[in-house]
């Protein structure tokens, strides 16, 4: 069953996905639960139309399950990951299927306050398999607690005076529709909103803001308006996309450093989280700045994991999740992160544009997306990373711009050459291998992303 995925559940509805199905989870869920003591869980849903149907049979499976439910309605993720902090309960489940097109719809599982991935997801799996369920007779309890997070945001940012500001948003008619505008418009921003509308088609464009050709609307508007900055939002709101007053894209690694010496100002010597897609010099910045960086596995669930770990007190990945446990709660919730970026604009009293103006501009690729099946995509990255290391202990290429100088193998394999690096890494969420380039000109990383490419071709065409 590949919709059990490394950090949710998630596929086609009426393939993959059939409220049976979700029916069946909820029984999984409740019986994993009985046995880590839950009794009361959250479950909320994002602005999907296949939404409504799939949180009514996985409703039927939690309470047929034992378990009571308090439903939370529609919502962000970061919404049900609220209420883990301000309901009586020790779980939650989010209906969605976050960035992923219309026809995708998934599940989002937390036991206690973590987030379930990775082994977790797959012991949920073994138990649906097996169908040896608890019974019991759980009840349903309406529990709506959007404007609960509207007033907490309120208090949280009650010093703040952000009327001089103008925002863009584009809430790509995603779930941040519900909240995003007015959480924004508290602060005192002046907010023109872009496709603020719920709805589950996603008419206008596809509600993810780490592709270029998603956020052209949102650029647009940014400048014809003459805004400070635009801010889009994934379809359920726990990613966070940045425009700056030229229009200029800022990706999720310059996003975080903003972050990250805002933080490490006010508590020098903090760890900070990032994964390998992210940009070297964020690494440098921090240390830079006193603080402690990690580059870790991409995926807001073993995000979050290696955050308790470390006890730190931001993370960010190139996707948008931004992680504050500074001030919060340690979760992803990009309308959060848009009021901490408000406040920091306001504080510096800078523009966007500015706030990193002393980082060298690098030439860096957006993430790259190559279809390759969920069984294949593992081993092939695997194949990639023998052949490099082989490379690299026993002849390096010829051209000295492309002597292997690292190979960090955490997560896929990421190479760093002199004037530059380069990803390659398995999709944990989608069939696809994931790619990403960054090097000082252009012609340093079009040498660095021809020889990976050339390496990952290789083993495309090498026998098993």
């Amino acid at each position: 069953m590949s919709i059990f995925r490394e950090y949710d559940i998630r596929g086609v509805v009426g393939t993959e996905l059939t409220p049976q199905m979700a029916e069946s989870l909820g029984r999984a869920y409740a019986t994993m639960g009985r046995n880590h003591r839950v009794r009361t869980v959250t479950v909320g849903r994002d602005g999907r139309l296949t939404s409504p149907s799939l949180r009514d049979a996985l409703v039927a499976g939690l309470t047929a399950g034992g378990l009571d439910v308090l439903d939370i309605g529609v919502c962000t993720t970061p919404l049900l990951y609220f209420s883990l902090y301000h309901r009586p309960v020790e779980g939650g489940i989010m209906v969605t299927g976050s960035h992923n097109a219309a026809e995708y719809n998934g599940f989002k599982l937390c036991l206690g306050k973590e987030a379930l991935h990775g082994s977790a997801i797959q012991e949920l799996r073994t138990i649906m398999e097996r169908g040896d369920f608890t019974d019991g007779h759980g009840r349903v309890k309406d529990s709506p607690i959007l404007d609960e997070y509207l007033a907490y945001l309120r208090q949280q940012f009650a010093s703040l005076d952000a009327s001089g500001l103008h925002v863009v948003i584009d809430c790509g008619n995603g779930a941040a529709s519900l909240v995003a505008k007015p959480a924004l418009e508290q602060l005192g921003c002046n907010v023109t909103g872009l496709y603020c509308e719920l709805d589950g088609r996603f008419p206008h464009h596809h509600p993810d803001p780490t592709v270029v050709e998603n956020l052209q609307d949102l650029i647009r508007a940014v400048k014809e308006t003459r805004a400070d900055v635009g801010i889009g939002y994934d379809g359920d709101a726990d990613r966070i996309g940045a425009i700056d007053e030229h229009g200029d894209i800022l990706w999720g690694d310059r996003l975080l450093m903003i972050f990250a010496r805002d933080v490490l100002e006010a508590r020098p010597g903090s760890t900070c989280i990032s994964e390998v897609k992210a940009s070297q010099f964020l690494y440098d910045d921090i240390e830079k700045r006193g603080g402690r960086g990690i580059m870790w596995k991409t995926g807001h669930s073993v995000i979050k994991a290696k955050m308790k770990e470390e006890g730190a007190v931001l993370a960010g990945e190139m996707s948008g999740h931004m992680f504050f446990a500074d001030r919060y709660y340690g979760y992803d919730d990009a309308v959060y992160a848009s009021c901490r970026l408000i406040e920091i604009m306001v504080k510096t009293g800078k523009p966007l544009s500015a706030l990193l103006s002393d980082i060298p501009r690098t030439v860096v690729t957006p993430e790259i997306r190559l279809d390759c099946p969920d069984d294949q995509k593992f081993v092939l990255v695997e194949a990639v990373k023998n052949r490099l290391d082989s490379l690299a202990a026993h002849g390096q290429p010829p051209d000295p711009d492309l002597a292997i100088r690292k190979l960090v193998t955490i997560d896929g394999v990421r190479v760093q050459f002199p004037e530059g690096w380069g990803l390659i890494r398995a999709s944990n969420t989608q069939p696809a291998l994931v790619l990403r380039f960054e090097a000082a000109t252009p012609e340093a990383l079009q040498k660095i992303r021809h020889f990976l490419e050339s390496e990952l071709q290789a083993c495309r065409h090498t026998p098993s």
